[in-house]
């Protein structure tokens, strides 16, 4: 008896394999200054390995694997192939052969999977801490109340131990929730806005408890010392100091346009790396506004398709706050990436269920 395979399900393994000789090559064609994360994990020059902190556990889990003793395109081959076994998972879509905006997305998506998590990385270990929770809102057999209480300690033993800003994702999606219950004429946006002011009270907060606000003292740390080198071109400056109140307002509305609606970003035409980055970016943030808007509405009938995107835009307004450049941006959020997959797809999840 011959198997037959759907063309969804073909499309989706051309494309990883396609992608696993990207992720091979990668090492071969990027510039050095791409591996500059890769390298301190893999190296651990400055002798940074621990328990706590993004470099420090990441140096330790790599050790503990023993990828760190491998080169790099080996670390690919291994590395890409768990990923796609994830979103395979996950779930594959109807129609994924199809050419439309939304799948051509999450081609672009996997692209950069290959390209950014094809070394020691720290978005390898997000992708799949990541995932269980998906695969709670996946399972009818896991309660929406479990699935919301599991995802909150997920979220916040992450922010403590790895990257202190997943502990803000809680606070801010839950915010954004009790918000979107008032009646509001353009509910959607209005969510969100308030999603914004609470980034900026806990930076506020911060900034009292700890003198200095939250851009402050990440972005704009990183960025003082990159401003006129070569690696600076799509950094992200606030228009005004962000040492003071009105100045950190400003810079967390800033960042977050600059990095999901990054078209000031355009005048970099020359570099076609990063206008596909811009493109990627606009229409994903689009497509994703479109479908909360939908769970927002529909609320009773898709409670963990809402839970999902209420993290991934409370995902997108921390990083206003703290990312750097919109090539960091971009390859955080692949770190986030089976979130955003599932909330593209997520129809298709159910129908596969049934």
């Amino acid at each position: 008896m011959q198997t037959v395979i759907k063309k969804s399900t073909a499309a989706f393994l051309y494309i990883g394999l396609a992608n696993l000789v990207v992720a091979f090559a990668v090492f071969f064609i990027l510039p050095p200054k791409f591996f500059y994360d890769a390298a301190i994990i893999a190296y651990d020059k400055g002798n940074e390995i621990g328990y706590l902190g993004s470099y420090p556990l990441s140096i330790l889990l790599y050790k503990i694997s023993g990828l760190r003793y491998l080169p790099f395109p080996v670390i690919a081959l291994i590395q890409f192939p768990v990923l796609m076994y994830v979103l395979y998972k996950i779930g594959i879509p109807e129609n994924f052969e199809k050419l439309n905006v939304k799948n051509i997305l999450v081609y672009l998506g996997i692209l950069m999977i290959a390209i950014f998590i094809s070394m020691p990385s720290k978005e390898f270990i997000t992708f799949l801490y990541v995932t269980p929770i998906v695969f709670m809102c996946i399972n009818d057999k896991v309660s929406l109340k479990k699935t919301i209480t599991y995802t909150i300690l997920m979220l916040l033993f992450f922010g403590i131990f790895f990257r202190p800003y997943f502990a803000m994702i809680p606070i801010i999606g839950g915010g954004m929730y009790l918000i979107s219950l008032i009646s509001f004429k353009n509910k959607t946006v209005t969510t969100i806005f308030y999603g914004l002011l609470i980034a900026v009270f806990l930076s506020f907060s911060h900034g009292i408890l700890k003198g200095k606000y939250l851009s402050e003292i990440s972005r704009e740390v990183v960025n003082n010392s990159r401003i006129g080198s070569a690696d600076a071109n799509s950094i992200i400056i606030s228009p005004v100091k962000t040492n003071t109140w009105y100045g950190e307002t400003v810079g967390i509305f800033y960042g977050f346009f600059t990095v999901n609606f990054p078209v000031n970003g355009l005048k970099h035409f020359l570099s076609p790396q990063i206008i596909t980055f811009i493109i990627w970016q606009l229409l994903l943030f689009y497509i994703l506004l479109v479908r909360f808007s939908k769970c927002l509405r529909e609320r009773k009938s898709h409670p963990k398709e809402l839970l999902v995107l209420l993290i991934i835009f409370s995902f997108f307004i921390v990083q206003g706050v703290f990312e750097p450049d919109l090539g960091t941006a971009v390859r955080h959020k692949i770190g986030i990436f089976p979130l955003i997959y599932f909330a593209l797809y997520y129809e298709s999840f159910r129908k596969e269920l049934q």
